[in-house]
């Protein structure tokens, strides 16, 4: 009797890398995720590019790698480059990293160990450090995790997450649905479509994980002069996302939203007092452009997803 190898033991995982027009970054990101030692992996890039030097900076790659897939994709959006990844692979899991970040040879592993050691895990998020640590660090995108820790309605709850680094069990998307396609980059609604899994998935009565173990280093570094556009977009779609679900009659829903609009705006406070530069009101005015552009959509009650607004919606 022939031993099962370790790839047949192991889980099948699907990793995703959405992509549009970073073809200066796509090929580290890709390179550092097939270097990863875990031995039953594919890698699909979902590639909403505008021209073809994406696809042309991981033809070498594609042309020798056969766990890697290239997908081109004419819709723009970041949520339906999620549900593309989502449609296009089979795994089990699925683990979606940027294509402007760099994991570590174990990050499907510590993604895989992860999941096997909580079997009611449905999502989980890893921590996001900038890959350069310099002093001025703070000026990229980031997200620590000091501690394992669950959220789910027996542990609580609290709105996390980055969508540089993070994975669900395929059974998830079929308990609470894909992506809201309303939110994310490149959606009208700009951001939060990681919240808005998050909170579907509390929701729904599923465990979200937090793992510090499941790390990456993040190449998005932004200048002082990108972060009140940026800003407002998180809070345009914080705004919409809360929005949304108070409009499906939940009450902690609008629990969470006036907390976060109090907080939003303690901070610009003590921010003028303070005199910071970056911050500024931007974030808690773009959370007020969020709650009221989301009337400009219906919302489905039974799917709590956005939809394009037809007569008689309120």
């Amino acid at each position: 009797m022939s031993t099962p190898s370790p790839a047949q033991n192991a889980v099948h995982v699907s990793a995703v890398i959405c992509t549009r027009n970073r073809p200066d970054k796509i090929g580290q990101a890709v390179a550092s995720v097939l270097a990863n030692v875990y031995p039953n992996f594919e890698l699909t890039v979902i590639d909403q590019s505008t021209t073809d030097a994406t696809e042309v900076a991981i033809r070498d790659l594609l042309d020798t790698d056969p766990r890697l897939h290239y997908v081109h994709s004419d819709e723009p959006g970041l949520s339906r480059a999620y549900n593309n990844g989502i449609g296009r692979t089979t795994g089990e899991i699925i683990a979606f990293t940027d294509d402007d970040c760099v994991v570590p040879t174990d990050w499907i592993s510590t993604i895989a160990a992860a999941f096997e050691s909580e079997p009611d895990g449905d999502l989980l998020y890893g921590q996001v450090v900038p890959l350069h640590l310099d002093a001025e660090s703070g000026l990229t995108p980031s997200l620590p995790i000091t501690a394992p820790t669950r959220l789910s309605r027996k542990d609580g709850f609290r709105v996390f997450g980055m969508g540089a680094n993070f994975a669900a069990r395929r059974r998830l998307f079929t308990r609470v649905g894909e992506f809201d396609v309303i939110l994310g980059g490149g959606g009208p609604l700009k951001s939060s479509q990681d919240y808005d899994l998050a909170y579907r998935t509390y929701r729904a009565g599923s465990v979200i994980l937090l793992r510090p173990e499941v790390t990456l280093r993040h190449d998005g570094r932004r200048e002082a002069e990108d972060w009140p556009a940026l800003l407002t977009a998180y809070g345009i779609g914080d705004g919409a996302f809360y929005a949304k679900h108070v409009r499906c009659r939940d009450p902690y829903a609008l629990w969470l939203l006036t907390r976060r609009l109090v907080d939003a705006f303690a901070r610009v406070i003590v921010r003028a007092v303070r005199r910071r530069r970056l911050g500024g009101g931007q974030y808690a005015r773009g959370m007020l452009v969020g709650i009221r552009d989301s009337f400009k959509f219906g919302v489905d009650r039974q799917t709590r997803l956005y939809r394009e607004k037809s007569k008689g919606d309120r």
